[in-house]
């Protein structure tokens, strides 16, 4: 079993130079399939439930499907929760067998959200697990637009919150399906240079590749979260799929053909990311 936290990926990424990523999963044909790219690529991966998956599958069912994953795996498999928005929520993933905690309270104001993370860290290090914070707010393309993490606050979050990760919102946005722009990474060395936790983009999948190879290795950012990348892979696979013969009703049939070009898509992503054993140590 190589069930994992978020901080036993992590530090070891950032001692190293390079990051893990957190792979954003909607059902069993891509969670699997994300395992299966990392096994071959040898390297951890971070199973994500974020909301949209947990209103279509319950938070035990999640954490069985994860732990199960895990257990066959033979690279560190981390179980983590996406953006919980309350206690209440934390607590049933934490009881649901997941060893890492997103608490979500960046549209709190700084010192509600340091101590509402503050509750969740405490109670996922009780139980030997990890916590994940945001501090600034990462907004969506076509929807709410961001507000930039002001170094000073990510000083006092990191210190104040007890976080094993912080989510930073330096030029990200969730939901992006081009990679245009870049991230901020003047913003980023501020940030960086006040705080010692390792640091998480949302958003990645509108961070071109060349910066998230760039970032990995040089910075304390240590986890990207992939979510449009992969979901728009998914879609083309299941696409050809049914329209390879559109007499076929089978859908097991229908979606074991998605498992190929899923493995082969996350296996583009994770090699920006570089991995144990690949890189030498950051300076």
């Amino acid at each position: 079993m190589t069930l994992a936290t978020l901080s036993q990926v992590l530090q070891p990424a950032l001692k190293d130079g390079y990051a893990v990523a957190g792979l954003v999963t909607l059902g069993w044909e891509d969670m699997r399939a994300y395992v299966a790219a990392a096994e071959e690529e040898g390297v951890p991966v971070i199973l994500q439930a974020g909301p949209s998956c947990r209103k279509h599958t319950p938070l035990p069912v999640l954490g069985a499907m994860f732990r199960h994953l895990a257990e066959e795996a033979t690279v560190p498999v981390v179980a983590h929760l996406d953006h919980g928005y309350t206690f209440e929520e934390c607590q049933q993933a934490l009881d649901s067998g997941f060893t890492s905690l997103m608490y979500d309270g960046s549209r709190r104001p700084l010192s509600q959200n340091i101590d509402e993370t503050a509750r969740i860290a405490e109670l996922a290090h009780s139980a030997g697990i990890s916590c994940e914070g945001e501090i600034g707010f990462v907004g969506y393309a076509q929807g709410d637009a961001s507000e930039g993490t002001d170094p000073a606050d990510a000083e006092k979050f990191a210190a104040d919150s007890g976080v094993d990760a912080m989510a930073i919102s330096v030029g990200n946005v969730h939901l992006q399906e081009n990679k245009e722009g870049g991230l901020d990474e003047a913003r980023i060395s501020a940030i960086q240079a006040r705080t010692a936790v390792p640091l998480v983009i949302h958003g990645g999948s509108g961070v071109p590749v060349d910066q998230r190879q760039k970032l990995a290795r040089n910075t304390n950012i240590c986890k990207f979260n992939i979510g449009t990348e992969l979901r728009k892979a998914f879609g083309t696979a299941m696409r050809d799929a049914v329209n390879r013969d559109p007499d076929r009703f089978d859908r097991v049939t229908i979606l074991s053909e998605t498992h190929d070009p899923m493995v082969a898509a996350t296996r583009t992503v994770l090699k920006a990311f570089g991995g144990p054993s690949k890189n030498e140590p950051k300076e």
